[in-house]
């Protein structure tokens, strides 16, 4: 595998770890506020978050490539609101959308057709995980601070299956 790409799919590898960490805190904020179905909701975001760091660690390991763990940065531990916590996740969504497509076009620019075919994958996750982020923010948004339409949604956010 090229130099660059290798390079490129550790520290993926360490994004998406990262996104599990990101949502994990945001759980747990949710879970302090008494928003025990936003933080369900969350949690089980983080888990997914790890199951795509292993889709690259295994896709590595299984091509002869060292994985190049790397240190993973705190996120911050809470959030002025739902809102304010669902528009960081929606923005890191986008974020993550626009690093796995330059993984795409390098995937293409070295001709590795293996890495490019496996990216496909993560390129429609993103449509949806963008999307649900989005939702979330709309509805949160109409919610504004009224305190039942707050705890409406979080009874919804509590119906999400893994």
């Amino acid at each position: 595998m090229d130099a660059r790409l290798q390079q490129a799919m550790n520290e993926q590898v360490r994004e998406e770890f990262f996104s599990a960490y990101l949502y994990l805190a945001m759980a747990t904020d949710m879970a302090l506020r008494g928003l025990s179905g936003f933080a369900a909701w969350l949690r089980i975001q983080a888990r997914e978050e790890v199951e795509h760091a292993m889709k690259f660690v295994n896709f590595l390991t299984d091509r002869g490539v060292p994985v190049a763990f790397q240190e993973i940065p705190a996120p911050r531990p809470d959030w002025d609101s739902p809102l304010t916590a669902f528009r960081k996740a929606h923005e890191h969504e986008r974020y993550i959308s626009e690093r796995i497509h330059d993984l795409v076009r390098l995937a293409r620019e070295v001709g590795d057709l293996a890495a490019e075919n496996f990216l496909q994958w993560f390129v429609e996750e993103q449509v949806e995980e963008e999307a649900l982020t989005g939702e979330v923010v709309a509805r949160l948004e109409l919610a504004g601070d009224h305190g039942p339409a707050l705890l409406m949604l979080d009874r919804e956010m509590a119906s999400r299956k893994d």
